[in-house]
């Protein structure tokens, strides 16, 4: 589980491939801090850190998560997103994220507002009962509030401290970018599609 509080960005060192598989090395100031089997997010992909050697990291993306997110898209040279897993008693800045991407969106616009940035984004129609206006997104593992919500598209608004401190500034018109929707959202989603009230206790 995380917040979507990014802690760091991670530079692709190498990317290589192993049947439907892609493992990658990245570098990070979060290296040193970093052990193997730790859940570690990567553009809000939650990764297995396989080995570390001082800055660098290994992680490994199998076919389901290479056709869900952006991470097929990377190459050298590239900035990640990196959030270390929360553990009990960790301050929730943001809001809870599990790492487990819904869907890629597409960058419509970014407009420069002389003080913070907006994005717009679009998304496949079939989410759109999992987000409300000024409601909780994930975008590239950002934990963001979404406004100017329709049945396609959403905009966030970046503070001048986030665009510094994430790879969003490297984001173009087109560019794909991983989207999480609100957890909660979805239960309750799952239970009105099933058309379920509140749990009935047992009949003894």
């Amino acid at each position: 589980m995380f917040s979507g509080i990014i802690e760091a960005m991670g530079t692709v060192k190498s990317l290589s491939a192993h049947g439907t598989n892609l493992t990658l090395i990245l570098e990070s100031t979060l290296g040193p801090s970093l052990h193997i089997d730790q859940s570690l997010a990567h553009n809000g992909v939650c990764l297995t850190v396989e080995e570390v050697h001082g800055l660098e990291h290994r992680v490994t993306a199998i076919e389901e998560t290479l056709i869900k997110t952006n991470l097929r898209s990377l190459e050298v040279g590239n900035t990640v997103n990196l959030e270390r897993c929360l553990t009990l008693g960790s301050l929730l800045d943001g809001h809870l994220v599990q790492g487990h991407i819904d869907t890629v969106g597409r960058v419509e616009g970014i407009e420069d507002r002389q003080g913070s940035h907006l994005i717009t984004i679009a998304y496949p129609t079939q989410f759109a009962h999992l987000l409300i206006e000024k409601g909780s997104i994930t975008v590239n593992g950002i934990s963001l509030t979404a406004f100017g919500v329709d049945n396609g598209h959403f905009k966030v608004a970046i503070v001048p401290y986030t665009w510094q401190h994430t790879n969003l500034p490297e984001l173009s018109k087109g560019a794909g970018v991983n989207l999480e929707f609100d957890v909660i959202g979805k239960y309750v989603a799952r239970l009105q599609g099933l058309g379920h009230g509140l749990v009935q206790p047992w009949v003894l």
